[in-house]
């Protein structure tokens, strides 16, 4: 499944790149002004920060929600007291797009996150145009000189990186990177089953001064209190919040730390 879906990511930005070319991304890029700072939006505090996602559908639940406006939805995250949007990009499995990045880049002010299957230059560069302060960078699939490239491309054209993490090998990879933010997913993206227990047993083994993201699993706000017991910085939460009412559920998410 996560090859399927790199590859199809990577098909997508070929399409796009004979359309629209990486110069010409570049030249639009440098006269950007510079995005909001995903480390300082997510920092440490003494409550949990929220990365509110914007989500279509996955792969393993189907649809999950009818998103009429993805600005619309940011805007709602971002009153209700999110800290960062995660969008989903992805088109095959998440009916995601960049223009819901767009969209909401545009509307809100706090950091948004292109969250997709990132494997080239391109994919990064066209993140920046579309108003991304971030993008995730999957260490489950992307090999350590691949990853490093990526890491320092996405930091030279003004890009944060949240690196997701699942096994100790790739917690390493990250911390020698010099990574300031790491993603523990909970979600296996083979089988896409969930173990909440995986961020406890290996987010002792970020250093305390890495922003430490808990991907996937969260329900309920239990799960995000159990989350930040285990020493999270942040939460990522996508399915809860597209199929509840996240004006309630962000506050009560924060409220749980």
């Amino acid at each position: 499944m996560l090859d399927a879906l790199f590859a199809a990511a990577s098909d997508d930005a070929d399409i796009r790149s004979k359309s629209v070319s990486r110069a010409s991304l570049e030249s639009l890029v440098s006269n950007m002004p510079p995005c909001a700072s995903a480390v300082e939006a997510l920092s440490a505090s003494n409550k949990i920060k929220v990365i509110a996602e914007i989500k279509r559908a996955s792969p393993s639940m189907g649809d999950l929600a009818e998103i009429d406006s993805a600005a619309d939805l940011g805007s709602i995250y971002e009153k209700s007291g999110a800290h960062a949007i995660s969008v989903l990009t992805e088109r095959s499995g998440f009916k995601g797009s960049l223009l819901d990045l767009e969209s909401v880049s545009a509307r809100v002010e706090i950091p948004t996150l292109r969250k997709d299957f990132i494997s080239n230059e391109y994919q990064i560069i066209e993140a920046r145009a579309a108003g991304a302060s971030f993008v995730l960078l999957i260490l489950s699939w992307l090999r350590e000189p691949e990853f490093l490239q990526l890491y320092k491309f996405a930091h030279d054209v003004g890009l944060g990186v949240l690196v997701e993490t699942h096994t100790e090998n790739e917690i390493l990879m990250a911390t020698n990177a010099g990574s300031q933010m790491v993603g523990i997913n909970t979600r296996d993206l083979e089988t896409f089953k969930t173990d909440l227990s995986l961020f406890e047993k290996m987010a002792h083994l970020l250093p305390d001064s890495t922003i430490r993201v808990a991907e996937s699993s969260v329900k309920n706000a239990a799960d995000v209190s159990r989350y930040w017991n285990a020493g999270a910085t942040a939460v990522l939460i996508g399915q809860a919040l597209v199929t509840g009412d996240p004006a309630k559920l962000i506050p009560e998410y924060v409220r749980a730390t």
